[in-house]
């Protein structure tokens, strides 16, 4: 299962089932679960813990120190959940102390070849992050959030869950739950509606979705009126979901 040309450190913790393909490096302070496949010329760094199930492709770093200046070596963390596919090339880093010492990914996701998940990330779960998608510090990415290709995230924005942002997007502010952006810099073009009735989203739900996107983008109102005239009539469960995005939102909402 493990090559014999494979580094594993002493203090390495693998499942029995882990297998470790030629020339690949697994540091001090790992811990990989069980049914784990990592690839050829794979480095992995800690502290870092991966869950069960996960597949590494060749070439990928995944737990190393991070590119920010202010990093002077303190003992930071990347946690990943189940089920991730980390194509060839990805780059996933630790945290920092300035913020909570923790790069996060949740269970699910595909991170396609030479995407990059910078310092103390939130990554949710079963996200996509397209060809060479990118990710600064401190960004969180809500559920079934869905990355274009070469498209860069600004450090501290909010991809909300079941977001979608076209390929080549620069995404300098927060997008809110369910909404499609794209564009350099983005603007917001509608309701994921694709994605949601795929995802098995009642009718209702939709069309609800539709019309707080309505209300938000398209009455002229400034956020906290539209947030108000939201929150003053029934809503759905996913409209609320909406809404606490918006609210949640720290570097302003993409328009």
């Amino acid at each position: 299962m493990i090559h014999s040309t494979a580094l594993i450190d002493s203090s390495a913790q693998l499942a029995d089932d882990v297998e470790v393909g030629p020339y690949s490096i697994i540091g001090p302070n790992v811990t990989i679960g069980a049914g784990t496949v990592i690839g050829p010329h794979v480095v992995i760094n800690g502290p870092t813990t991966l869950g069960k199930r996960n597949r590494i492709f060749q070439f990928a770093s995944v737990g190393e120190d991070c590119q920010d200046k202010k990093y002077k070596g303190e003992p930071t963390r990347l946690e990943m959940g189940d089920d991730n596919v980390i194509r060839e090339s990805v780059t996933i880093h630790r945290g920092t102390a300035q913020d909570l010492g923790l790069t996060k990914i949740g269970s699910g996701n595909l991170f396609m070849a030479y995407s990059h998940v910078a310092h103390d990330c939130i990554v949710g779960d079963n996200c996509i992050m397209a060809n060479q998608a990118t990710l600064a510090g401190h960004v969180t990415m809500g559920d079934f959030a869905i990355l274009g290709g070469l498209s860069a995230i600004h450090q501290f924005s909010r991809i909300g869950a079941h977001a979608m942002c076209g390929g080549g997007s620069i995404i300098l502010k927060d997008i809110p739950a369910y909404v499609m952006a794209s564009g350099h810099p983005a603007e917001t073009h509608g309701i994921n509606y694709e994605g949601l009735k795929r995802r098995g989203f009642s009718k209702e739900a939709m069309q609800a979705l539709r019309n707080a996107y309505k209300v938000v983008f398209r009455q002229g109102l400034n956020l906290q009126d539209a947030i108000a005239l939201l929150e003053n009539s029934d809503v759905l469960p996913e409209v609320k979901v909406f809404i606490d995005s918006l609210k949640n939102s720290q570097r302003g909402i993409t328009r």
